[in-house]
């Protein structure tokens, strides 16, 4: 088998069978390619891996392109990805055409009520881990915590995400002076004006695309992140989507294969069907494969600048303040009652200390809401 096919058939099947989000992703790339099948040695693999970091996008989907890269070359690139992301978004959108046509049923409605509290444990439990990593000091706690309250107070994510970056690198360049004259710049940023379009209710495609493509080209951290993103967009600046409607969308992408980020075509599915979700999906991915394509040479260097690594660290932070002020936001309209109170605190406890896959817990979820529905209609 040629190179090339190898990567097809290999990430076709991983995209088909690869449950339980980007780490779980990873760690079977590295089982499977590293340790098999030996595609890269295991500090290839750690290298590639930290060049995922330090872009934006989805980390185990960019290194399905790294890995289609190494072995394959340019056109193994676009075959890794492409194969690791058509499961999923084949998958997504026949359980979007399903939730257009029957999602207002009772029984849909009922599934959805117990997955909703799942996924806000989800959230937090992700934003636990990934906090674990990326608060490794005061200064970076700090950023947190105002990332956090520039979220809570309404300023533009992609303001928060590069103002806290930028303050951040110059108090490690010890330049206190300029971060403070960024930071009162950020604090004072107004909440954009609703787009004419939101404000209309119509969702086209020209601007569905374009802002999928702006968060695939900025969003770092994990790909719960993207949370804070749709929200700030689809339900805050444009009117497009409701609460129930993202959580919803949220709850597809997690019971589902492959990248998390195919939440976009269930949403753009949602939002003008077919067309909707296979722009939707294209634009949210394709500034992936852009990066990985110029990346693999530079940012090695470039993570080596102390100043350039404390941009990034704070970006890293202030994704996690993105995220807090996103479950807070969620959690409010998934966490309605004792039962749901009940379920997301189960799941919390299971995801922590039994380390239950989250597959199986929202399962459990949607369970327990069609039961729950079923004796209290």
């Amino acid at each position: 088998m040629s190179p090339l096919r190898e990567v097809a058939a290999y990430f076709l099947r991983l995209g088909t069978i690869a449950f339980g989000g980007p780490a779980a992703h990873i760690a079977m790339m590295r089982e499977d390619l590293v340790r098999r099948r030996r595609w890269v040695s295991d500090q290839q693999f750690l290298d590639l891996l930290g060049i995922t970091n330090l872009i934006p996008g989805p980390n185990s989907t960019e290194m399905a392109i790294h890995l289609g890269y190494t072995r394959a070359g340019p056109w193994g690139l676009v075959v890794g990805g492409a194969c690791f992301i058509a499961p999923a978004m084949l998958i997504v959108l026949g359980l979007a055409w399903a939730y257009v046509r029957w999602g207002t049923l009772p029984v849909a409605t009922s599934i959805l009520y117990g997955v909703k509290p799942v996924i806000i444990a989800i959230v937090v439990q992700a934003m636990w881990g990934l906090a674990r990593t990326a608060v490794r000091s005061a200064l970076l706690a700090a950023a947190f915590v105002i990332a956090t309250a520039l979220a809570l107070a309404g300023v533009h994510e992609l303001v928060v995400l590069f103002g806290v970056g930028i303050v951040t690198a110059l108090i490690v360049a010890r330049r206190p002076a300029p971060a403070v004259g960024v930071l009162a710049a950020v604090w004072a940023w107004p909440a954009p004006a609703m787009a004419a379009a939101g404000a209309a209710g119509v969702a086209t495609l020209g601007t569905l695309t374009l802002v999928f493509l702006k968060i695939g080209a900025v969003l770092y951290g994990s790909g719960y992140v993207l949370l804070a993103f749709l929200r700030a967009d689809f339900v805050d600046r444009l009117g497009w989507l409701t609460d129930r409607q993202l959580l919803d969308a949220v709850a597809v992408g997690q019971v589902t294969p492959g990248p998390v980020f195919t939440t976009a075509t269930f949403i753009g599915y949602v939002l003008a069907g077919v067309p909707g979700a296979v722009l939707a999906t294209v634009a949210i991915f394709l500034p992936s494969f852009v990066f990985v394509a110029f990346s693999r040479r530079s940012l090695p260097r470039l993570r080596g600048s102390r100043a350039a690594g404390a941009f990034l660290d704070g970006v890293n932070v202030a994704a996690l303040g993105l995220m807090a002020e996103i479950a807070w936001q969620l959690g409010r309209a998934a966490i309605v009652d004792t039962l749901t109170a009940v379920l997301a605190v189960g799941a919390a406890m299971a995801l922590v200390l039994a380390r239950v896959n989250s597959v199986w817990l929202i399962a459990a979820g949607g369970v327990l809401g069609v039961a729950w529905r079923a004796l209290h209609p």
